[in-house]
């Protein structure tokens, strides 16, 4: 057997691109990191490995813990990590779930080709840029009065829908139907509300964008004819959270837990995992103040999509549905907890087994963290959407602003191997601080627009240095990755045209 050790760390080959942590010391659970030799380096150089290894730590973790093949250092759990707990004996851990409650992407489709849109490339990304708000502060495409913020907590894509903001088809083509029902505004803080207040529908800053790109290959034509996915085609890709009210929220319920469960968090390695014990009084009103949090990031990326529409409306003088066929392909989250049902290994007491207890195999209701990662539900599950349930759930991992995205589907081995999950984006290699000493952001903008005809346009040159392509990982070995091991098929690979970021 091959085996690899980083920082004291030893990992097993168990199969090709799968790495297993044996279980030791306090460990529930093995780990297990998702990864080609290439990507293992990457991974191994900063403290990914260590934050895995500590997550098995939580109670009620089943196995194994995950890490992406994207995966890189986060707060406490590591970012491209997948815990499911069990949520009758377990816990949950806002630390897990991640501060941007529900970042996640969206993709429009439209009827224009690339010829449609050479030339006019600067015309749109000004356009673009003057009307979707970025930045760190305030502004949103609507003022959020209170019964905004509640309606959008309470009622997601649904209220953005009736509202006037969006057609029928942003709802059904959403993940969970762009509602989580579950959701408890009540839950959420007065302070969590006004952070949320002006911005609803805003980009925010960091890697979050909206990058109108062009399909340039596609691997698996029949699943791109079901997504409405053709070579040379144009969409639109965001990627944005919760904003202020998502990282309020995880940080009110962090403050909490500690306070109320000390004695879970003093058998944790690290204090970012804070828990709260499954059937708790603040598990539950956690559980619900997510999923209103969930609720309003859809609510913004449904926003910025009205406002995207209505700008290529007047770009192209045409209707945006009727005309140039701007319709939602899927809106999926990466940074979420959700109770979901899997088949687990038990023990002789019917509950989660630990080691080598395992004497059967069973379905449990499990909170399933994924911090940067992806629901990548296989054909056939019936929370697929109906339009794509014969093909699969699709998946879109974003790229950095100067190599390609993919839009891929949710992959058979999924549910096996990664409790229906894959990776969420390229994943980076190292630091917003080192990025500006290394990368300076006219040159990067220079190079993105005389070299590869990418036009970008930020609130700052920072900004742009911060999200060089050379900070991120390579996307094509992490696609590469999942479709290798079956959890994420590659369907189809776009290609940066304009990018606004905040």
């Amino acid at each position: 057997m091959t085996t690899r050790e980083f920082d004291g760390i030893r990992l097993e080959k168990v199969r090709e691109h799968v790495w297993e942590i044996p279980r030791e010391g306090g460990m529930n659970v093995p780990a297990r990191v998702l990864a080609s030799e290439q990507l293992l380096e990457a991974i191994a150089d900063d403290k990914t490995l260590q934050q895995l290894r500590n997550a098995t730590h939580l109670p009620g973790i089943v196995e194994p813990a995950i890490c992406m093949p994207d995966g890189h250092q986060g707060y406490g759990f590591p970012v491209g990590g997948v815990g499911a707990i069990d949520a009758e004996v377990g816990c949950i851990s806002p630390g897990a779930i991640g501060y941007d409650i529900n970042c996640g992407v969206r993709m429009v489709r439209t009827d224009l080709t690339y010829d449609d849109v050479r030339g006019r490339e600067d015309e749109l990304v000004e356009a673009l840029f003057e009307a979707v708000p970025s930045g760190l502060g305030g502004g949103g495409v609507i003022t959020g009065t209170a019964d905004a913020i509640d309606g959008a907590l309470e009622r997601g894509v649904e209220w953005a829908v009736e509202a006037g903001y969006g057609i029928e088809s942003d709802c059904t083509n959403c993940e969970d139907g762009g509602r989580r029902p579950d959701a408890r505004p009540e839950f959420v803080s007065q302070k969590a509300k006004d952070r949320g207040r002006n911005q609803m529908g805003s980009l925010g800053s960091g890697n979050h964008f909206l990058e109108v790109q062009r399909v340039t290959d596609v691997f698996r034509p029949d699943v791109a004819e079901a997504y409405g996915l053709a070579a040379d085609g144009i969409v639109v890709l965001i990627h944005c959270g919760s904003r202020g009210l998502g990282h309020q929220t995880c940080n009110d319920y962090l403050r909490r837990i500690e306070q109320t469960h000390g004695d879970l968090l003093a058998e944790l390695p690290d204090k970012e995992l804070a828990a709260a014990p499954a059937g708790s009084d603040l598990a539950e009103e956690y559980y619900g103040a997510m999923g209103a949090c969930i609720n309003f990031a859809w609510v913004n990326r449904q926003l910025i999509t009205h406002r995207t529409r209505e700008v290529f409306g007047e770009v192209f003088d045409a209707d945006p549905i009727d005309d140039l066929g701007m319709t939602l392909l899927y809106d999926v989250a990466h940074n979420i907890g959700k109770k979901e049902t899997h088949e687990v290994g038990v023990g002789p007491d019917g509950l989660p087994a630990v080691g080598n207890a395992v004497v059967d195999r069973t379905e449990r209701d499990l909170y399933v963290h994924r911090k940067g990662a992806t629901r990548a539900f296989p054909a056939g599950h019936e929370d697929v959407p109906a339009a794509y349930r014969e093909v699969g759930q699709p998946v879109i991992i974003p790229g950095s602003m100067g190599a390609g995205s993919y839009v891929l589907r949710g992959g058979a081995a999924s549910m096996d191997v990664s409790f229906g999950s894959t990776a969420h984006g390229a994943g980076r290699l190292m630091s917003r601080t080192q990025a500006k000493r290394e990368f300076q952001g006219g040159d990067v903008r220079r190079e993105l627009r005389d070299g590869q005809a990418i036009h970008v346009k930020a609130q700052s040159g920072a900004t742009i240095a911060e999200e060089a392509p050379g900070v991120y990982k390579d996307v094509d070995e992490v696609v590469r990755v999942s479709d290798d091991l079956g959890i994420g098929d590659k369907v189809v690979r776009t290609f940066p045209v304009c990018n606004i970021k905040g």
